[in-house]
């Protein structure tokens, strides 16, 4: 769980957690101005980490996945504590990981009727298929979504791309599956209901334009390093399948 100010929502979020299937738990604080470290102490989760200095939504997501790997888990599954997303949803996910059918599964918001009816900006919800689209018609696939902050990987995923290499931003989400995919790996998505309200987080228009750009400049380069005319970090180091 990457966390970042959660203490409102982090017990509604960890107590849908499945913990008949979950083993352990890896919450990382990024520097939260709240007592989001203390309340997860007092929950009892397994693994808490806070950052010393912010480092941004995709330097926390690197550690905890830096985390679940050093503790040898086999599969990881990353939920935001804001309780956007229902962990309820962890089961099927795993399960799907579990039987080798993929090896990455999405939560999405789309393929349902999640976003609007969960009260997603209706601004959002055009961006987010504009991106989509673009996405897929670059990268040759067919998600319904790349935005989801609902995660689920086998641990050789994980140990496939060099995801420490990506912003430490919020594009940190599509670099991260711009790898994935280059990998050779495909993508699984499940229907996933999801709240929009006060307590829960959300970045603004400005922070959202950054990322939009972000987004797409991530699968422009996608496709040149494809089609073998560019030669971008983010995919040196790939272990394809």
């Amino acid at each position: 769980m990457p966390a970042y100010n959660a203490e409102l929502t982090l017990e509604k979020t960890y107590k849908e957690i499945p913990r008949d299937i979950v083993d352990e738990v890896i919450l990382v604080d990024d520097k939260s101005s709240d007592n989001t470290s203390l309340l997860a102490k007092r929950l009892g989760i397994e693994h808490v980490i806070r950052h010393e200095k912010n480092k941004g939504y995709g330097g926390n997501q690197k550690s905890c996945y830096n985390k679940a790997l050093e503790i040898n888990a086999d599969i990881v599954i990353m939920v935001h504590p804001d309780y956007q997303y229902t962990p309820k949803l962890i089961e099927p996910m795993s399960y799907v990981i579990a039987n080798d059918v993929y090896q990455v599964v999405l939560g999405s918001r789309i393929l349902g009727k999640g976003a609007l009816k969960g009260g997603m900006p209706i601004y959002k919800f055009i961006a987010n298929r504009l991106l989509t689209l673009f996405q897929n018609i670059m990268m040759g696939q067919k998600l319904s979504e790349y935005h989801t902050g609902y995660r689920a990987f086998s641990r050789e995923v994980l140990e496939a791309v060099d995801y420490n290499i990506n912003s430490d931003d919020f594009v940190f989400d599509n670099q991260m599956l711009a790898q994935i995919a280059m990998a050779g790996y495909e993508m699984a998505e499940i229907t996933c209901p999801t709240k929009y309200f006060e307590e829960a987080s959300s970045i603004n228009l400005k922070r959202s334009s950054i990322y939009g750009l972000g987004v797409l400049w991530t699968s422009i380069s996608f496709f040149l390093q494809k089609t073998g005319l560019g030669n971008f970090k983010i995919f040196k180091g790939i272990n394809k399948k």
